[in-house]
């Protein structure tokens, strides 16, 4: 795991992955938005000035050297459907089949690309059948195990075997930060069982929710034992992330992609 900065666009990118994958999880650093989005928020729905989210996108693909035509995105909505990308789709119309919160794909041209604010982002990559895939999960997506589904779409679409996959998660809320009640406590038992012990956590009284170790335990129910953690706590260091919970809301999102080279 490594930062690298060009133009002034700082982002975090993994070692697991094979030279072939440009990847990145974009800090919050070198864009053009105002306080409370400042500066690399590339959410449109959160207030900030369109043309401002149009220029940062326009950046954060210029410092990786990447097509910004090349995009894929979604209309994330903290579920656990994934959809297959065989083509561009910009972020200007989202018909039903691009409500997601995955998205995969074998497409050199395609550029998969998702935005955050606490919830994980989960880089996937088979190196076999030279396929690659993204997932956005809150804790919504985590125990609907959208990263596990994810998983199954490589497996259906491309015939993937899960002990090849390479997966990285990166920066999102840690359990230090991320207190739950009793409605989420529910959930994740009845999604992760007696593993659930592993992710709930007692911290001040309190009980937290694991969101990195508990997307770990999908990937490798799943099959996949190559996971790579950031470990960093958005909430932790609102100078680098974007924290809906740190920030009460007001704040921006930050980027993350991953493409194949052409």
């Amino acid at each position: 795991m490594k930062f690298s900065t060009v133009n002034d666009i700082r982002y975090l990118s993994f070692d697991i992955f094979p030279g072939y994958v440009k990847q990145a999880i974009f800090t919050r650093s070198g864009g053009t938005s105002p306080a409370p989005w400042n500066s690399l928020n590339v959410g449109s729905l959160v207030g900030d000035d369109l043309d401002n989210v149009t220029n940062n996108k326009r950046r954060l693909f210029e410092a990786l050297s990447i097509d910004a035509r090349s995009m894929f995105d979604v209309w994330q909505v903290h579920s656990s459907d994934i959809v297959i990308a065989n083509q561009p789709h910009q972020q200007s119309s989202f018909p039903p089949e691009y409500k997601a919160d995955g998205i995969v794909t074998d497409q050199p041209g395609v550029t998969l690309f998702m935005r955050f604010a606490d919830c994980t982002p989960i880089l996937l990559c088979d190196p076999k059948k030279q396929a690659i895939g993204i997932v956005h999960a809150g804790w919504q997506g985590t125990v609907k195990k959208a990263a596990l589904h994810a998983v199954k779409t490589f497996q259906a679409a491309f015939g993937t075997d899960p002990g090849d996959i390479l997966a990285a998660i990166g920066p999102a809320i840690g359990p230090d930060h991320y207190e739950v009640g009793e409605n989420v406590i529910e959930q994740v038992k009845h999604a992760f069982g007696p593993q659930s012990d592993q992710v709930l956590l007692e911290h001040n009284g309190k009980i937290h929710f694991n969101l990195w170790e508990a997307n770990k335990i999908s990937l490798n129910e799943a099959g996949v034992t190559s996971v790579e953690i950031a470990g960093i706590c958005t909430a932790c260091n609102t100078a680098d992330w974007f924290s809906h919970r740190a920030e009460k809301g007001k704040t921006g999102r930050f980027g993350a992609l991953i493409s194949l080279l052409q």
